[in-house]
Order: structure tokens, then sequence, then C-alpha cells
């Protein structure tokens, strides 16, 4: 007999979390309490109309990172300036749901977060008005699936949560229930 394999996260979310956040957003069903709805992380790499091998070593990191294979992003319309031509690969994205999800954003918060060069917390002010929340990282080497030892190419990354939240703060009540470190209010 299988049993199903649920992320800690996920169960502390259905478990625990879900009820408090009914209680202090004072809700009165649980299926209109915010949820993780899906990650997007985002790498946009522009060396990649001089250099083309730089978005498979890209690829690979990103696929080491979340667990899923890249899809390639293209150029929605020509820049000259830039040397882009209307189609051309410029960069890689992965969208992350159900247990992927849970299992990314917990690395992500105890694992990678924590590595981050002078970290202070995330910003509260990074949310975009209808509940979802984008970060950036200069680096993918704070997470532990990269060696750092063996890495070809450093690249940035942006990260979106989003969340089936209507207002930020709802959102803001979530993602610090599932134990996301903002800054401090001042």
């Amino acid at each position: 007999m299988k049993t199903s394999y649920k992320p800690r996260l996920k169960i502390f979310y259905e478990e625990t979390l879900r009820n408090s956040l009914l209680k202090k957003l004072g809700y009165k069903n649980i299926y209109q309490v915010p949820q993780l709805k899906k990650i997007v992380i985002n790498v946009g790499v522009g060396e990649a109309v001089a250099d083309p091998k730089i978005l498979e070593i890209i690829k690979e990191d990103l696929a080491k990172i979340t667990g899923q294979a890249p899809a390639y992003t293209r150029a929605k319309r020509p820049i000259s300036n830039f040397k882009i031509r209307k189609g051309m690969i410029i960069g890689l994205k992965v969208t992350l749901r159900g247990n992927r999800m849970y299992e990314f954003f917990d690395r992500f918060i105890n694992f990678a977060a924590p590595r981050i060069r002078d970290f202070k917390g995330f910003k509260r002010d990074s949310f975009d008005g209808r509940g979802s929340y984008n970060l950036g990282l200069n680096e993918q080497t704070i997470f532990p699936e990269i060696e750092y030892d063996k890495v070809k190419k450093v690249f940035g990354m942006d990260i979106a949560l989003v969340t089936s939240a209507k207002k930020d703060e709802d959102a803001l009540a979530l993602l610090e229930g599932l134990g996301m470190p903002f800054e401090r209010k001042k």
C-alpha cells in the first residue's frame, strides 16, 4: 500500500496555520483563508545573446535548485540596442505548484535565506497590491544544492510568491505564519 507524501510545511498550514488565520483575519469559511498558490522563479540572461552556452549552465543549476526543468522565455519584441530579435531566448523560468512549491519554500526560508550576506529580513513593502510578494536574489550560491566550487556562472533570480489573498495584509500574515523572515518594523 502506497502512502502519499505531504511536505511538512503543507501539513503545518492545513492543521495549524489555516485555523489560526481564520480567527485572526475574521473570515467565516476556511476556503476564504489565503494560501500559497504558486512560486515563479525567473532568471533573465542578457548575456545569452552573445554566448548561448550560458543558458545550458544556468538551466542545469536552476533545475538543481527547484527540482523541476526550467522553461525558456523568449523576447516579445526586438530591442536593437541590445541586439535582441523577436523570439530570441533571453531567460528561464520555473513555476512550482503543490508539493514541490511547499518543499522549495521550506528550503528557501530555512536554509537559503539565512545564507544571504548581511541578511536582516525581507522587505515588507514588496507586495504588489493583490497579495503576491516579489523578491530578487543576487546569486544562486545561497542554495545548498549548489556546490560553490563547481559554479561556472553566478546569476541572480526573481522569485514571485503568489497567494490567493486579496489584500497585502492578509498575504503578509500568511507568509509570516509560514515562517518567512521579514524586517522588523521601525
